[in-house]
């Protein structure tokens, strides 16, 4: 790699800026859709697992749509893949008034779905559309720093859901909703409405945004990135490619565990600090906000030392990091080390605070890896399987919930040395928590495996 080519050819540069604004969009939707499932546990008093619809239909919509994403980007290109990607969101976000007015659960199911049909087809089209801006000796570094600004913009849908969607629910617990239901209808509906209208505000307020990137790709001039070749497209070729080289294929599995271990861990971080330093839930979000900073910052180090480091060692090296910082979590004991602000920091939190640091540059680099070097003509058809593989959070999250859940599990024979009281208020052993943390160790070690496999050789 010729340490001088730049990242982004100064020709693509705007398109490059707004198609790093799509990134931090679907980044804050993503984050911002997690926080609906407790809002509409509490706002139409549904189970658990009915308002955990919320999620099975925001990443269902991401491995049924994918495929068709890369489809029409096959045969009408990156720029249009865009305009339609956002174009759903919108439709899908204007869904949510009409849910509101109706107070309807499941029209809120349906628009959550095509937005997500939305992120599907932005996320399908723009990380090829980022590889092609420029030289594939840059295209990895390039991808890692479009990448840099997904999280921003989840930390920005946190902080948007907190304030917009979470600090206008009303106290009222469940039960006494169901006792107003009954003694107060009018009262009951009137705090739904409020709380649904500020559900609707965030997603409809960033249509202005998906309009006003939609506007720049419409009316921007046709770079040579956006040319599509009217030819018949032969599938079976295509997938004659993709099935002769082992980094895609590979890398679709290494990318379902990463996406799998990113939800699965993040999803218990919280359950964790209450757990081990005995927290409210509230207090143990603030960890989370910690862990996501570190995943930013450690993202943009990684981007820059990719300047003079191949990007599968660099890869390999943060996989075998964050490898050790699950066992941390197994095994080392809450004893205080510090405290900031109000924080207690021991080196088992600081483990699972930095497992996220080590985890940040390894969806943009097995993406990059994975195409890198194969037949454009599968480039497109490719990324789908790629997009795809982010169904691995819905299977491995339950894996993870299993091995929490289970006092008897066989994983906890990990762990002897932890409790195995119940606890009845987390539903979970001290042994078992623990316990389940040998699924991100097993999940980077895949991801390591596949770093080592494809990390370039030196000549001689």
């Amino acid at each position: 790699m010729n340490n001088d080519t730049p990242i982004v050819p100064r020709q693509y540069l705007s398109i490059f800026i707004m198609l790093v604004s799509c990134f931090a969009l679907w980044g804050l939707l993503n984050n911002m859709t997690d926080n609906l499932v407790p809002a509409f546990q509490k706002i139409f008093r549904t189970s658990q697992s009915t308002a955990g619809f919320v999620q099975i239909s925001f990443y269902g919509a991401y491995s049924v749509i994918a495929i068709f994403a890369s489809l029409l980007i096959q045969k009408a290109g990156y720029r249009v893949g865009v305009l339609v990607g956002l174009c759903v969101y919108v439709l899908g976000a204007l869904l949510y008034v009409p849910a509101c007015i109706a107070q309807s659960f499941w029209t809120y199911i349906a628009g959550i779905f095509i937005v997500a049909g939305g992120c599907a087809v932005l996320e399908t089209t723009c990380n090829p559309y980022v590889l092609a801006l420029g030289d594939e000796s840059t295209a990895v570094r390039r991808l890692n720093f479009a990448q840099m600004f997904n999280p921003v913009g989840s930390l920005a849908g946190i902080l948007l859901a907190q304030q917009c969607i979470l600090a206008n629910l009303n106290p009222a617990t469940v039960d006494e909703r169901n006792e107003l239901a009954k003694t107060a209808p009018e009262q009951l509906n009137a705090i739904v409405n409020h709380e649904l209208f500020w559900v609707c505000v965030p997603y409809v307020g960033l249509c202005a945004v998906a309009a006003c990137i939609g506007f720049f790709f419409f009316f921007s001039k046709r770079s040579s990135v956006d040319e599509v070749k009217h030819e018949k497209t032969d599938f079976k070729v295509i997938f004659s490619i993709l099935v002769h080289s082992p980094k895609w294929y590979l890398g679709v599995i290494a990318q379902v565990f990463y996406v799998g271990v990113q939800i699965a861990a993040w999803t218990w971080m919280n359950v964790y600090c209450q757990k081990e330093l005995g927290v409210t839930s509230e207090h143990a979000a603030t960890y989370y906000l910690i862990a996501l900073s570190t995943f930013i910052v450690c993202r943009w180090i990684a981007t820059f030392c990719m300047k003079y480091i191949d990007p599968a060692k660099l890869m390999a090296l943060f996989a075998i990091c964050a490898i050790a910082c699950s066992f941390g979590v197994m095994y080392l004991r809450t004893d205080v080390l510090f405290s900031i602000g109000g924080l207690s920091f021991s080196a088992n939190i600081i483990c699972l605070v930095l497992m996220s640091g080590f985890m940040s540059l390894m969806f943009p680099t097995i993406y990059g890896i994975a195409l890198g070097g194969i037949d454009p003509r599968a480039h497109k058809i490719g990324a789908a399987g790629l997009i795809m593989a982010i169904v691995g959070g819905a299977l491995l999250t339950p894996w993870m919930a299993d091995i929490i859940g289970d006092a008897n599990s066989v994983w906890c024979q990990l762990v002897p040395m932890f409790s195995g009281e119940w606890d009845t208020n987390l539903k979970l052993t001290q042994a078992s928590l623990r316990a389940s943390f040998i699924v991100p160790a097993i999940c980077f070690a895949v991801v390591l495996l596949y770093a080592i496999l494809f990390a370039k050789r030196r000549k001689g």
